[in-house]
């Protein structure tokens, strides 16, 4: 089974906003067996849209269009259906109902007629209720192609997906089973990581696909299986990813799409009943700022000190001026004192301290660009590492952080039991 996602609005191309919504359809759809053929964004013009519909006539099983349903004059969505339907706009008067509760119910004001005409539909079209808002989905068939209408407002589109859509399909349509697994894997470059394995990948099943997905410092490794029996393509995976981490188990960090480096060294902390804090120059909080994202990180993270200037790594953290006039603020031995003054400060079990020249000048420091130094302090020891990333800045401030937690993790997995 296909599909295409098709998201109208001028906003999103001339990128006054970003399209989250494909996603978050894309992903729900997947997870029932239904294959994304691609994602079309449009503008909000009646012929390009009628012309988009007529191309995907026939070609996909599923057309899931976003936007263009509000009570202005420039969402034209709804007439647009008409038009390539052939069809006319009708009251529905439980759409008006639940339209007349919320703006005078809830939002204790006189309905206005913009507001009524939200409960004008195609009298076709199957509507899909939308207990959250006031424009309803649409749902019309046209020969082997179903056109599915929602509003543009994530938490609307996300409700009727959810409620909806997804439960609607599941009914109506025999799917395939796809499964996905994504090991996570820190520390060696794509090229690197695909030499390794290669045998491995050439031995795969037919029904089984590996997709590469490269970041800075990381490549997630994607296995996809694809049939009609759920527990043997399960059992194919366990046992083509137990036999993947024989071969690269010193780079692989997690085995999830949400089991992030932050994710795993978050729980292997609070396992460990351990803290950590940071000491950030030239990193400028970031790897506190990926720390802190994961929920719950307070249980081990205790805080950071961004001591972007010089003035603040000698007046906040207590490094010596000596120190730093003797070896420079990038170098080795101002970042073992960093490391070990935050530690102190915030009396951690572990602290990553960096400092370096990410460029585009070279600041307090001669050292050449693209230059970090990286410590971690831990209970019984300073490790320091010294890297060049090269240039753009962003590119060094990246590889800094991911670098810094691939180290943080190898570490603290030795004590794992």
């Amino acid at each position: 089974m296909k599909a295409t996602i098709v998201t109208i609005g001028d906003e999103i191309l001339i990128g006054q906003i970003v399209d989250t919504n494909s996603g978050f359809i894309a992903k729900a759809l997947d997870k029932i067996g239904v294959e994304i053929n691609e994602m079309i964004s449009i503008s909000d013009d009646k012929n390009h849209i009628l012309d988009t519909f007529a191309a995907l006539q026939n070609k996909v099983d599923l057309v899931i269009v976003t936007g263009g349903l509000g009570p202005t004059k420039d969402d034209v969505t709804k007439k647009t259906f008409c038009d390539y339907f052939e069809d006319e706009l009708v009251v529905n008067s439980e759409v008006l109902a639940h339209v007349t509760q919320i703006i005078e119910g809830f939002y204790k004001r006189p309905i206005t007629q913009m507001n009524k005409d939200q409960a004008l539909v195609p009298s076709k079209c199957t509507v899909l209720h939308n207990e959250v808002g006031t424009a309803p989905g649409m749902w019309m068939k046209k020969e082997n192609t179903v056109f599915i209408s929602l509003p543009g407002i994530p938490f609307e589109m996300k409700y009727l997906v959810e409620n909806q859509i997804i439960p609607k399909v599941v009914l109506e349509y025999k799917r395939p089973y796809i499964i996905h697994r994504t090991i996570l894997t820190y520390g060696q470059g794509e090229s690197m990581v695909a030499e390794r394995i290669e045998d491995w990948e050439n031995n795969l099943p037919e029904f089984i696909k590996l997709a590469y997905l490269p970041a800075l410092g990381r490549v997630r490794l994607r296995l996809s299986a694809r049939g009609t029996d759920k527990k043997s393509l399960e059992e194919a995976l366990e046992e083509n990813i137990k036999s993947l981490d024989a071969i690269i188990n010193d780079i692989i960090v997690g085995f999830d799409e949400e089991e992030t480096i932050e994710f795993v060294i978050g729980r292997i902390l609070k396992k460990q009943n351990k803290t950590l804090s940071t000491a950030e120059s030239c990193t400028g909080g970031k790897i506190a700022e990926v720390l802190t994202a994961v929920s719950g990180s307070s249980q081990y993270f205790k805080g950071a000190v961004v001591s972007y200037a010089t003035e603040v790594k000698i007046n906040v953290l207590g490094i010596s001026e000596s120190l730093i006039k003797e070896h420079s603020v990038v170098s080795k031995e101002v970042v073992s004192a960093m490391a070990l003054s935050v530690k102190k400060i915030m009396n951690t079990d572990y602290a990553i301290a960096t400092t370096g020249n990410a460029g585009p000048s070279k600041g307090d420091s001669d050292a050449e660009l693209g230059t970090v130094f990286i410590a971690l302090a831990t209970p019984t020891q300073i490790i320091v590492e010294e890297f060049n990333f090269g240039q753009p800045r962003e590119k060094v401030i990246d590889r800094a952080v991911f670098k810094s937690l691939e180290l943080l993790q190898k570490e603290i997995l030795k004590n794992v039991q």
